[in-house]
């Protein structure tokens, strides 16, 4: 069924997002953002609006949606491409969950060989992303020990949001309002639902809110990560976080280059890291502040509709597993213990296929979850049991040389060494 992007708005603050099927149901989207005035550049904001109009898109595309689609404006090739990868690598998981392949998936056609062109512009100052996780509760650390001034920025999809995030200033909150009510009446008749790129819909509404707020670089926190696919479809990889890996992160900053402007930079400044070094840098450098007020885990906190304002772990899920794995070589074990309801996780008997994918053990599918790398997490296992005060999983795991203080490529358009010179 042919999905139409059918047009957008912007008022007071107030973005529309609209879509529908060729003879089918339609979709609104509204998304509130922060406006401080109404001086911001406003053929820039809607070069913006219109990228992430069609990256949010994917969120109703995906539930009658083929290949055929429909869009009131011309690309070249590179964005054709571009949107291309957003809707098909970074719907892999999706594919993978309803039995598709990369042909049932959105294809974008070169309607135009005329490059629109960026514009220039002139901010300042840092927006940095933020969910309540390890990741970005460091970056922010580290830009706060080193007096880097920055706006926290967060999404929310309801009024609630983790409180803890006050701590870091005067924080921003994009609400982001999906179309439940025409959603509800879609599965009703049988639509399609699955996993989305949700990093690159945050990461577009946070392009926005920079214009908006006149400022010039967004920190994206996300480590070495994502790059380790769970299976194939014929040359399709399936990977749960495409949009958080390194090539990822690289396509979206070429976007923003060529296509809105050059004058605004995104990227994560911990990128070089591997999960596993990214947990010890949180114990030093994060863990007095915000040990006991962080989670990772999507079950207890960010499901629609949940109340994220005190953040918890649910310690049941392949989330809370792989958080434990990352932290267990770096913290007390009793501490440790004590955030997940005094339990050790590698005695909970519902959580050995979680440990079995999470390890590769027993050819037991890596979970779909933002997770660390096998080699890596058996690593943390590895270290965790050599630490001591921890059990041992009832099946063996294999020894590990993984290197975790190897730092890797990033993007050096973040010019900030918040995590080399500051930790």
């Amino acid at each position: 069924m042919k999905f139409i992007f059918r047009d957008y708005e912007f008022e007071n603050g107030r973005a529309t997002f609209h879509y529908g099927f060729d003879g089918g149901q339609d979709f609104t989207e509204v998304i509130d953002f922060q406006t401080e005035n109404q001086e911001y550049d406003k053929a820039l904001l809607d070069k913006a609006l219109c990228l992430a109009f069609i990256i949010a898109g994917v969120s109703y595309w995906k539930t009658f949606g083929d290949g055929d689609i429909e869009l009131p404006f011309a690309l070249d090739e590179f964005q054709a491409k571009f949107f291309n990868a957003v809707y098909q690598e970074g719907m892999s998981q999706f594919a993978y969950e309803n039995s598709l392949t990369r042909d049932d998936l959105a294809h974008f056609n070169v309607t135009s060989d005329d490059n629109r062109g960026a514009l220039s512009y002139s901010g300042s100052g840092i927006l940095a992303l933020q969910s309540g996780g390890k990741d970005s509760l460091l970056t922010a650390s580290v830009l706060k020990r080193q007096s880097i001034k920055f706006t926290p920025l967060f999404m929310a999809s309801g009024d609630r949001y983790p409180k803890v995030l006050d701590e870091l200033g005067d924080l921003v909150v994009i609400r982001r309002h999906l179309d439940n009510q025409n959603l509800a009446i879609a599965e009703q008749n049988g639509a399609r639902n699955g996993h989305v790129p949700i990093t690159y819909i945050i990461q577009s509404l946070a392009l926005v809110q920079a214009i908006l707020l006149n400022k010039e670089q967004i920190l994206v926190s996300i480590g070495h990560e994502g790059a380790e696919p769970h299976a194939h479809i014929g040359d399709l990889a399936v990977n749960h976080q495409w949009s958080k890996t390194q090539e990822a992160e690289q396509l979206f900053a070429k976007y923003v280059r060529g296509y809105i402007t050059p004058n605004i930079k995104i990227g994560s400044p911990i990128r070089k890291y591997s999960e596993l070094k990214i947990a010890e840098l949180f114990v030093k450098n994060a863990w007095t502040d915000f040990g006991h007020k962080f989670s990772s885990c999507n079950v207890a906190n960010y499901r629609q509709n949940a109340d994220n304002s005190a953040l918890k772990w649910c310690g049941d899920c392949p989330k809370c597993a792989n958080s434990y794995l990352l932290f267990a070589p770096f913290v007390d074990p009793i501490e440790l213990k004590q955030l997940f309801t005094g339990e050790d996780l590698f005695d909970k008997k519902n959580l050995e296929q979680s440990f079995k994918g999470l390890l590769g053990v027993d050819g037991v599918m890596k979970p779909f979850e933002c997770v660390g790398e096998v080699d890596e997490l058996r690593k943390a296992y590895q270290m965790a049991q050599e630490k001591g005060g921890y059990s041992q999983l009832p099946f063996d795991v294999p020894k590990s040389d993984f290197n975790y203080q190897k730092e890797y490529d990033y993007n050096p358009e973040i010019a900030y060494s918040t995590t080399a010179s500051g930790m």
